[in-house]
């Protein structure tokens, strides 16, 4: 009996090593990847990959991008979607830019001319664009119930023509340093500014989360809506609030994106959704909502740019690498899937 007892007793132990095991893979998973990603290319480029410059390089590449993933990590925790995130980088960046420049002149093109609003309106009105462009999207999900994917996708498709007409389908570009600080300078002559930017609003959206009424709101509508509408949480306002979020960080990388390249196009930020909604499904946000974390989001993001970044240098294809990233987003779906059911 004394044997059959102490069996019985390991039982649970081996049970919930296994469980513990499992998630500390489905929390570490991002960071695992990523150090083997560094290890890989540096074995394979090391000469050039793993140099301090090139690795800030790498990260100020994933600085726009990882701005609108944090958003992105808002909407997604509450069980929604943002697919037009690249558009409303675009559109934000062309009426900043414009509004930059002065006047009408959109296509003034003059080096270092400027009559308009200042570095800072731009930056102000950026953000106010993507904020606006939030509102109105999130307004149609909390309030007429229309499903988040309808809705963002009809927004991509009339932010990107806005855009067009704004810009006359062509760009505004040819800036003074001013307005370029923000997405080319560096400090130290290493650290690129839009790298410390982009921790800095990563830094805040963890603090939101982590420790703030909000932020367990969040978790609770993406967790269970109907749960968190019965408790007396105003739900409507809280969906309506991280499209908001999204749309401002979306205007502020529109701002950041037109200054590191000297120019806002009307093409710019294509396909950027894909990389977002992928670099934050990476991090271990579930698309289900309610569980994630803004460091797996940055972790994310760091790794499908480091993937990008090593692929090129390995002079592998862009058709190549996006076939890849695909391919990452369907396994960490599905890897996402495989670890809840266990965990339930």
């Amino acid at each position: 009996m004394a044997q059959e007892t102490t069996a019985v007793k390991k039982k649970p132990t081996e049970t919930r090593r296994r469980v513990d095991a499992r998630t500390l893979f489905g929390r570490y998973g991002a960071l695992i990847f990523l150090i083997a990603l560094v290890v890989f290319f540096s074995l394979a480029k090391p000469n050039s990959f793993p140099t301090a410059f090139n690795l800030f390089n790498i990260m100020r590449q994933a600085s726009i991008a990882g701005l609108v993933a944090i958003g992105m990590t808002f909407v997604i925790l509450t069980g929604g979607i943002d697919l037009s995130v690249g558009s409303m980088v675009a559109l934000s960046g062309i009426i900043a830019a414009a509004a930059y420049k002065g006047g009408t002149g959109l296509l003034d093109t003059a080096a270092g001319e400027t009559s308009g609003v200042g570095v800072l309106g731009a930056i102000l009105i950026a953000c106010g664009v993507g904020l606006i462009c939030g509102l109105i999207q999130g307004t149609l999900i909390s309030r007429l119930n229309i499903p988040p994917f309808i809705v963002t996708l009809g927004g991509m498709t009339a932010f990107r023509g806005l855009t067009l007409i704004i810009g006359n389908g062509g760009p505004v570009s040819a800036f003074d340093p001013a307005f370029n600080y923000l997405g080319q300078e560096r400090i130290g002559d290493l650290v690129p500014v839009p790298v410390i930017l982009f921790l800095a609003v990563a830094l805040i959206a963890y603090i939101v989360l982590r420790f703030t009424q909000y932020g367990r709101y969040v978790y609770a509508v993406g967790g269970n809506p109907e749960a968190a509408r019965l408790s007396g949480l105003n739900t409507r306002f809280i969906i309506l609030s991280v499209y908001m979020i999204v749309g401002l960080l979306a205007g502020l990388g529109g701002f950041v994106l037109a200054s590191r390249l000297n120019s806002a196009e009307a093409i710019a930020g294509g396909g950027l959704e894909l990389t977002v909604i992928a670099a934050v499904v990476i991090g271990g946000t579930s698309l289900s909502g309610g569980e994630g974390r803004i460091s797996g989001t940055v972790l994310g993001i760091l790794l499908v740019s480091v993937l990008t970044a090593g692929l090129t240098q390995l002079n592998v294809t862009s058709y190549i690498q996006q076939i890849l990233i695909g391919f990452v987003i369907v396994f960490a779906v599905w890897f996402d899937r495989i670890t809840r059911a266990r965990r339930q």
